[in-house]
């Protein structure tokens, strides 16, 4: 007969590998989300600028969202580790810079980093703590410079053409992306978002093995607005 504390070393190693199973990966890539300001702000919806002033204008990230291969996503994955202002305070004025809120009444961004880590973050778990997840976001912008990629070609404020812009993408990047537009207030379609996959690690750009649910593309051509 074995003794207890037999048995309880083996309960505890079996607790110990239950937890490794329960942060084991949920998802099979990010996908990582720009936004061009300037289609956020001309809406009949508006917008506010932070209380830190204009955002530059340039792509600013909209998210890194784990995602599944069959088009699910996991979200709110764990609430006993909700976002703190504290882990992410050396990496503040650059997210200020590169993933401002544009959401009215105005604010400092933080509510929107918040949504972020406790709607999507909490599901990487695996792979980041809270600081290394907006970091992860914030290196794949550096690595995907849409601003100079579309812009040294075309200047926003013009009619672009949607597999032109599609192409220019991939040459600078590598992969292919998905665009989403949005309606201005006169009812004209303009570049809203683009879509880049991103692979585990938050480490490498990949070609994205599925479409972003409920996101519609943009038509053949769309407008892209000053900012």
């Amino acid at each position: 007969m074995e003794s207890k504390g037999s048995i309880l070393i083996k309960l505890m190693l079996l607790l110990q590998y239950l937890s490794v199973l329960c942060v084991s990966q949920n998802f099979d890539f990010f996908f990582f989300v720009q936004q061009w300001p300037g289609s956020a702000c001309n809406t009949q919806q508006g917008c506010c600028y932070p209380t830190t002033g204009k955002p530059p204008a340039d792509f600013a990230i909209s998210g890194l969202f784990p995602s599944n291969n069959d088009g699910s996503y996991p979200y709110n994955c764990d609430t006993n580790n909700p976002f703190q202002q504290s882990q992410i305070s050396d990496l503040r004025s650059n997210l200020q810079s590169n993933w401002p809120s544009l959401l009215c009444p105005s604010s400092d961004g933080s509510y929107t980093w918040s949504a972020a880590w406790d709607i999507f973050g909490t599901c990487s778990e695996s792979v980041f703590n809270q600081h290394d997840y907006f970091a992860a976001a914030l290196n794949r912008k550096d690595h995907a410079d849409l601003f100079q990629a579309l812009f040294g070609v075309q200047p926003h404020g013009a009619s672009v053409d949607l597999d032109s812009m599609k192409g220019t993408i991939k040459d600078s990047v590598g992969f292919n992306s998905f665009i989403e537009c949005n309606v201005d207030s006169s009812g004209n379609s303009q570049l809203y978002q683009i879509y880049l996959c991103v692979d585990t690690s938050g480490s490498y750009f990949m070609d994205c093995p599925v479409s972003p649910k409920n996101v519609v593309e943009c038509g053949s051509t769309f407008l892209i607005p000053s900012f």
